[in-house]
């Protein structure tokens, strides 16, 4: 029997998170929750993650698992919030580490765990793991990030930034450690999977038009007509395309907030001693007499 699949939108970061369960044992796990954030007023709110709370409990849904495709440049996690509501672990692919390495000095982040210990369990590829009666397969996917990660449940397989809709393209590959020709490669392959295998993308645009937002694909779908990968494209037209998109691309709105928690699992850094927690804002001068 396969997983039953509630996606939740959040248009302001065009993220898509999902409440998949077991329909014979009721055993859940949220996939990509996001945390309310005002970038504007530095303000956290839970109101998004509550909605798939309720859906569960709606549903007599117990959650077992809060699973992270990578770790996100475009939103907040509400994964330690679901966490405190429901007991479920945190789950993320075993490179989260290069991430944190990268990042760390960045954000002079020193309270950040060592070995990945600010989530709950590391997968590695290949790994199998359950939910309920359900098995999941983890599947390696970099080059958007070095530890971006799928989850395939049988015919359904949660792909995170590596794939965008079959009318779109992919997912940008300048973030540190991302890599274009790795990225192809992953994306190779998720497409030799079955052909009816349904992809689930965790973020969606509307491609020039469509009018609705959209997040489920296929294997042939992807094959037949992503402008990016589709059959035919080759590793260096790909890549060769990726490097001149990816330059003319600004970076994410939530690309310095979100790093900082998501490598926490989305814990904030530590509060200071006037009990306030902030986050930073490492400063790039083109002049240096501009900054003093």
């Amino acid at each position: 029997m396969p997983a039953t699949i509630r996606a939740f939108f959040d248009e302001p970061t065009n993220t898509v998170s999902y409440l998949v369960s077991d329909p014979a044992t009721h055993r859940g796990a949220v996939i990509d929750p996001v945390l309310d954030w005002d970038n504007r007023s530095g303000t956290a709110d839970t109101a998004f993650a509550d909605r798939i709370l309720a859906a569960a409990q709606q549903d007599g849904i117990a959650i077992d698992w809060v699973l992270e495709t990578h770790a996100h440049a475009d939103h907040l996690t509400a994964a330690p919030y679901i966490k405190a509501r429901t007991g479920a672990p945190i789950g993320i692919g075993e490179h989260i580490r290069d991430v944190q390495a990268i990042f760390r000095p960045v954000f002079h982040a020193d309270d950040v765990k060592p070995g990945g210990a600010d989530f709950d369990r590391l997968f590695t590829d290949g790994e199998h793991f359950a939910l309920g009666g359900l098995d999941i397969e983890v599947i390696h996917t970099p080059g958007h990030t070095p530890a971006c990660i799928a989850y395939r449940m049988g015919d359904d397989v949660f792909v995170g930034d590596t794939l965008f809709m079959h009318d779109y393209g992919t997912a940008r590959a300048d973030f540190p450690g991302g890599d274009a020709r790795t990225l192809f490669r992953s994306m190779k392959r998720l497409l030799a999977l079955p052909p009816h295998t349904r992809l689930w993308m965790c973020h969606d645009y509307k491609a020039p038009g469509r009018d609705e937002f959209a997040w489920q694909s296929t294997v042939a779908e992807q094959r037949a007509h992503n402008p990016h990968v589709k059959d035919g494209v080759t590793e260096d037209e790909f890549v060769a395309f990726r490097t001149r998109r990816d330059a003319t691309l600004a970076a994410p709105l939530l690309l310095l907030p979100a790093i900082q928690v998501n490598i926490r699992a989305g814990r904030f850094p530590p509060a200071e001693a006037n009990g306030v927690r902030y986050l930073m804002v490492p400063v790039t001068a083109r002049n240096t007499a501009a900054i003093g």
